[in-house]
């Protein structure tokens, strides 16, 4: 084991270790008055009945897969560890997402009471908490990691030769499948709980009833707060676990895939496998020391508070750069056919493709640039307009995301030596892409700062509303909620970018899944290794001795390569030639069922390519093999067959039906998820508007019966901020958290379970092939459209800010025609930015992680499943 890799569990303890610190520095910082810490305890217990709910349907789910996973592994079609390591990567992203949470509840007041003594005092304390979330991410993250690889590493004979390691690194890589699920339920929950809450709150609140949006006149104002814990904090937390595990883990999968096709020796094999880890634990280093960075002087403005920032993530970005050309240096130098300062390249692609995303997101959802000022006018001429800016605005923003995920995959691929001749140089490019998305990923502990501080200053400057503090109290808290705005589309940028190369190493981890399914599948008749073991091995290892080949269905065949050994072969001869052999093997089942005989094995004559001593590559087959006229090409060992070898023996090509159908497969779910979440959104948000109505008439009531008149009564802003009508208490902030409770568990399950089921359905149907279309759809069109929805919401909500500033002119601010415009436009931004959109990140990878933990179910039934369906 190379001493870097302690990198990794050094790194993880690290980050814990500060997470405690910087909680415990913002703890001690003071609450506020009596009035602040009563509305910071009410969010604080909100969110944690829903979380606690929650995790019941959601532990519920991953029990069920864990059981089937079992299942599964008894059968021989999963490994024992799988279902472990699957329960344990899903408690621990849960895990990050409470302590999220549970941080940000404290840190809300704290914040609130910070800003009244200055600016820079609530950015300290709302940043340092942000920290907490992003060093609990990385370093339980890391530690998982760490700590499988290890133990299987000394507890199993894995580590010993490379395609052990293989075999290692493909088993901790299914594993995220757990992390993923947890992830999704707890993004489109949370997400469906706080847009059904916020929608509800600014429509009946801000443009019906005329009040600012954290009032504490407004019944919804309190499950509002709630959602932003929930869903803005507890599931980016998971999301982002998820995230930075999934891309580790896939990059040291394509690493050990990529060394054992280059045929290294083992100690070079590890070498490989580390690196992506140990990349991780520096990022975390860089990343504790940037947050000392930030800071922020009495009276900036929001272009210095960004600014302070961005400091913070260059600082640490600029610190992997150089640390990791040593780390590569140490670890990669000297290894033949593996080019350290190539792979250094791949990871510097991933960085700078993560801060040129970023620079996009920044430009078009901050009211700072043309583009969301542009939105914010369009609310002269009613909302309408302002949706169809908003819209506009978020496809071209696609265009920045699109065109640097391109570049950063071509950089990384090709000066990784993906466009080597060796075997093993493609896996070697892709896992160029795949350490690229560590690399975006290695500073995740300040991005994730810098994300996860914008929902606690949005929660301050609601509490400062409610607790009516100084207006510049109210100033300082809306400053650094409008940067948090535009920092949290910046975070999904990083999620949605590092999804889009996770799942390229994604794709190819699912076909080297596939190919380790097609060795196990294929087992060597009996009667012919017998008839072998009595020849002389200077006979049967001659290239002229037949019989060499044994068809046994569906492109797959026992190739004999000796007295003694064996392997399962592809058959690189295109669909026809499959077929033709398919049909002969059918019919001779029939007949000697019929017979009520064994049936006789189907020998394919041929020539050997190569010589004994390389074990024969290829067995050429002759055309018309054995009289079956059609029927030529080569037969590949799958254990040894490259990438392309895979694909071809699948005919995954573009002109394949299967292939087109999986494309569209992939395309339809990312829309049908987003249209399940958006609705849900919709017909929870419908419940609070019409709970947060009945609400307002019984106050109306409860204050016209204590002698308040009619003009009074029209002004809500006169309104006191209680009232008691037939013995109830009403604002009634509990029954509004409620509905959102009972809207988000509802409809939460639907869309989560149709990531699983898709993929699985596809494949037991329509192949591998079609797997292959479905993922690729999936990751094409998703990525599109997550960063359309993500950046459109983020660009609506900074244009209702931007009106908030007075910035279109006297009498068009707070209140005015055209700040309702603007909130309509931000109503329908909310579910795009905080439910759908971010959630595709997660979709994206959850049916890849989803497609290679049930690749062996897929090889060993979908020819089944096909000949029932006619296919």
């Amino acid at each position: 084991m190379p001493l870097l890799f302690l990198l990794a569990p050094l790194g993880a303890a690290l980050a814990l270790v500060f997470a405690h610190v910087f909680y415990r520095g913002f703890m001690r910082t003071p609450e506020g008055d009596p009035a602040m810490v009563r509305v910071a305890e009410a969010v604080r217990r909100g969110a944690y009945a829903y979380l606690g709910k929650q995790a019941r349907v959601v532990y519920l789910a991953v029990a069920a897969l864990v059981v089937l996973l079992a299942v599964l592994a008894f059968l021989g079609l999963q490994r024992p560890l799988t279902p472990v390591g699957v329960g344990a990567a899903a408690l621990l992203s849960g895990l990050c997402g409470f302590l999220g949470m549970k941080t940000a509840t404290h840190a809300s007041a704290r914040t609130c009471h910070a800003a009244k003594a200055s600016l820079d005092g609530g950015l300290r304390v709302a940043f340092r908490a942000g920290a907490v979330m992003g060093l609990c991410v990385t370093g339980f993250a890391l530690l998982d990691v760490s700590l499988w690889f290890a133990v299987l590493w000394f507890l199993t004979d894995a580590g010993e030769t490379p395609d052990g390691l293989v075999t290692l690194t493909t088993l901790t890589l299914t594993f995220a499948v757990g992390a993923s699920l947890q992830a999704l339920f707890a993004r489109v929950g949370g997400g469906i709980y706080t847009k059904a809450a916020d929608v509800g709150a600014d429509l009946v609140g801000k443009v019906e009833a005329g009040i600012p949006e954290d009032d504490a006149r407004n019944p919804a104002t309190i499950a509002d707060n709630v959602g932003d814990n929930v869903g803005d904090v507890a599931g980016m937390g998971a999301d982002l676990y998820e995230s930075y595990y999934g891309s580790i883990l896939a990059a040291m999968a394509l690493a050990a895939a990529a060394a054992f096709g280059l045929g290294l020796e083992t100690a070079d094999a590890v070498k490989l496998v580390v690196a992506a880890p140990a990349l991780g634990g520096l990022g975390i280093l860089c990343s504790i020391a940037a947050i000392y960075a930030v800071k922020a002087r009495e009276g900036a403005g929001f272009a210095e508070l960004l600014k302070s920032l961005h400091r913070g993530v260059y600082l640490s970005s600029i610190g992997i750069a150089a640390l990791s050309a040593g780390l590569l240096f140490g670890l990669l130098g000297g290894i033949e056919g593996v080019s350290w300062h190539g792979i250094w390249i791949a990871i510097l692609a991933g960085l700078l493709a993560g801060l040129v995303i970023a620079w996009g997101t920044e430009r078009y959802t901050s009211y700072e640039h043309k583009p969301t000022v542009e939105i914010a006018r369009k609310a002269e001429t009613g909302p309408a307009t302002v949706i169809i800016s908003g819209v506009a605005t978020g496809m071209m923003s696609t265009w920045v995301p699109l065109l640097t995920i391109v570049v950063a995959i071509l950089v990384a691929f090709h000066a990784a030596g993906g466009g080597g001749t060796a075997d093993g140089s493609f896996l070697l490019g892709v896992f160029g892409v795949g350490l690229a998305a560590v690399g975006m990923l290695s500073t995740l502990g300040i991005t994730l700062a810098t994300d996860a501080y914008g929902p606690i200053a949005d929660n301050a400057g609601g509490n400062a509303e409610m607790t009516h503090q100084a207006p510049e109290v109210r100033e300082r808290t809306d400053m650094l909620d409008s940067l948090g705005n535009t920092t949290a589309a910046t975070g999904k940028g990083f999620a949605i970018g590092s999804a889009a190369l996770t799942a390229l190493a994604l794709l190819a981890a699912y076909v080297i899944t596939v190919q380790a399914q097609l060795t196990a599948s294929v087992s060597p008749d009996a009667g012919i290794v017998a008839k072998l073991q009595n020849l002389p091995a200077e006979i049967v290892d001659l290239p002229q001795v037949k019989p060499v080949v044994e068809y046994q269905g569906g492109g797959r065949m026992a190739v004999y390569l000796g007295r003694d050994s064996f392997d399962a072969g592809l058959l690189q001869a295109g669909a026809g030639a499959a077929a033709v052999l398919d049909d002969l093997l059918d019919g001779r089942r029939q007949a000697a069922a019929k017979a009520g005989v064994p049936p006789l094995p189907l020998l394919l004559g041929g020539v050997w390519e190569g010589d004994a001593a390389s074990g024969f590559r290829r067995f050429r087959l002759l055309d018309g093999a054995e009289g079956i006229p059609g029927v030529s090409g080569a037969v590949v060992p799958a254990q040894v067959a490259t990438l392309p070898e895979v694909l071809a023996h699948f005919d995954v090509t573009l002109m394949n039906p299967r292939v087109l159908c999986g494309l569209f497969l992939g395309v339809m779910l990312v829309f049908v998820f987003c249209a399940m979440t958006m609705e849900a959104v919709g017909r929870a948000a419908k419940q609070m508007m019409e709970e947060c109505r009945r609400q307002f008439a019984e106050m109306r009531s409860g204050f016209r019966a204590a002698g308040m008149s009619e003009a009074e009564l029209a002004d809500v802003t006169r309104w006191p901020e209680e009232v008691e009508v037939g013995g109830h208490r009403y604002p009634d902030y509990a029954n509004c958290v409620a509905i959102s409770t009972g809207g988000a568990l509802r409809e939460m399950v639907a869309p989560s379970l149709l990531a699983v089921a898709v993929p699985v359905a596809t494949g037991l149907v329509l192949g591998v092939a079609a797997v292959m279309g479905l993922l690729t759809g999936t990751l094409v069109c998703g990525f599109a459209v997550a960063i359309f929805m993500a950046n459109a919401g983020g660009a609506w909500d900074n244009a209702k800010k931007y009106i908030e500033t007075g910035a279109l002119g006297e009498g068009r601010g707070k209140g005015s025609d055209e700040h309702k415009a603007g909130v309509v436009g931000d109503t329908v931004g909310d579910p795009f930015k905080d439910t759908s959109g971010p959630s595709l990140n997660i979709l994206i990878k959850l049916v890849s992680v989803v497609s290679v933990v049930f690749a062996a179910v897929v090889v060993r039934y979908a020819p089944v499943v096909g000949g029932w369906v006619g296919l």
